[in-house]
């Protein structure tokens, strides 16, 4: 199994800012947009994002920590984690998430909003894009596009599970 770093810390902040910067210059009433991060690792740049509107903007955002795993069609969960500060209804709402891949995890995280509250619209924010969809999503925000092979996995790491920021590529054979 090959592991290769693709991006480092400097460049993971960067990518945060840059998509912090295309939250602000997208959305004209900020104050009514919820950062939704999607267990686990998106929950952590959910609220690296924050921080950042914290310190451009002056704004406080409401951050939630959404759990998807009930509302997977490909395993069997029944307890839901998910913790969501205000409600959503009638929200601007900012799906946060690692990677995108196939868009089965966005899926059941829209199923799960939706059975929160009305959000007045959903948008997707993912540090990569990797490709390979089997579902017609795509993230409004992009950090990093990474082409790769159906093989090949992305590993993101985020200092407050993984003790470092860096983004891999594995390759498994």
């Amino acid at each position: 199994m090959k592991s290769k770093v693709i991006v480092d810390e400097l460049t993971m902040k960067r990518a945060i800012t840059r998509i912090t910067y295309e939250i602000i210059e997208r959305n004209k009433q900020l104050d009514n947009v919820v950062l939704v991060g999607i267990k686990t690792r998106g929950v952590y740049l959910a609220r690296r994002i924050q921080e950042r509107l914290e310190q451009l903007e002056s704004l406080h955002l409401a951050v939630g920590e959404l759990d998807t795993k009930p509302f997977r069609d490909d395993m069997r969960v029944e307890e839901d984690t998910t913790s969501m500060p205000v409600d959503i209804t009638g929200k601007d709402i900012i799906l946060v998430d690692d990677v995108l891949y196939t868009g089965r995890t966005i899926r059941a995280a829209i199923d799960n909003l939706v059975s929160l509250g009305r959000p007045g619209r959903v948008s997707l924010a993912v540090l990569v894009d990797r490709g390979h969809r089997e579902l017609p999503i795509r993230a409004d925000y992009v950090g990093k596009n990474i082409p790769t092979s159906k093989t090949e996995e992305i590993v993101v790491e985020v200092v407050e599970v993984d003790g470092q920021d860096r983004i891999s590529i594995v390759d498994p054979e």
